[in-house]
């Protein structure tokens, strides 16, 4: 898994650095700091900065790139377990799933769920969570129904973000619960909202009729901490 540009990478370094396998710099650093990276358990390459551009096929690296441990996914029934657990409903959009899976790890999600889709790139997810999907457990799941059933057994309360539903500011919050987010262009299809134990929405004061999935998704587990 190829991760580049300074805020992820400085993350793992700090974080994980046992999942490095090799780091490349093309620019200088700081002696003190390229002196601290030799000394970690990690090959250091030094590269030309058009071989640096091939590698990530000339997206923006800020002269550091590293090759990381793969991410290994969760067994979804290891979530069932857990107080916060947050579903995404055939989300596509890997820059929305990296930045969701950022701020669900601020927020104290304690799991996620993608579903409705039969494979997902994790290297741009990665990247775009700025190395917090390390610290996430996520998992796969293509039938989301099967999940939501395996939820409300589990003793989970399952919320969905809808604009037709409840201000989410006047929602009495269960202990188990699980907010669930439709995709980019639909949301959630009926049949989802139709075993939804509650519709939530975010209230706006002005004429937009919707929010990217991504900030939505952020205002919603903000509201939901407990």
């Amino acid at each position: 898994m190829l991760i580049y540009a300074k805020q992820p990478i400085n993350y793992i370094i700090e974080n994980y650095p046992n999942k490095i396998k090799t780091l490349y710099l093309a620019k200088e650093l700081e002696k003190k700091e390229y002196s601290r990276l030799m000394k970690m358990n990690f090959e250091v390459k030094r590269i030309p900065p058009d071989a640096a551009g091939k590698m990530c096929k000339n997206a923006i690296h800020q002269g550091i790139l590293a090759e990381v441990d793969d991410y290994e996914l969760h067994p979804f029934n290891s979530f069932l377990d857990k107080d916060f657990v947050l579903v995404l409903s055939g989300l596509t959009d890997v820059g929305n799933i990296g930045a969701i899976v950022r701020t669900a790890y601020a927020m104290g999600v304690d799991a996620i769920v993608a579903c409705g889709i039969k494979n997902i790139n994790l290297e741009p997810v990665m990247r775009t969570s700025t190395g917090a999907l390390f610290d996430m457990p996520f998992a796969l799941e293509h039938n989301i129904h099967n999940v939501m059933n395996d939820l409300k057994t589990s003793g989970f309360c399952i919320y969905g973000a809808d604009m037709g539903g409840t201000d989410i500011r006047e929602v009495k919050l269960k202990q188990k619960r699980v907010l669930v987010l439709g995709s980019e262009g639909e949301g959630l299809t009926s049949r989802v909202v139709s075993k939804l134990d509650e519709v939530v929405s975010i209230k706006m004061l002005h004429g937009f009729d919707s929010l990217n999935v991504s900030v939505a998704g952020a205002i919603l587990m903000d509201r939901m901490r407990i």
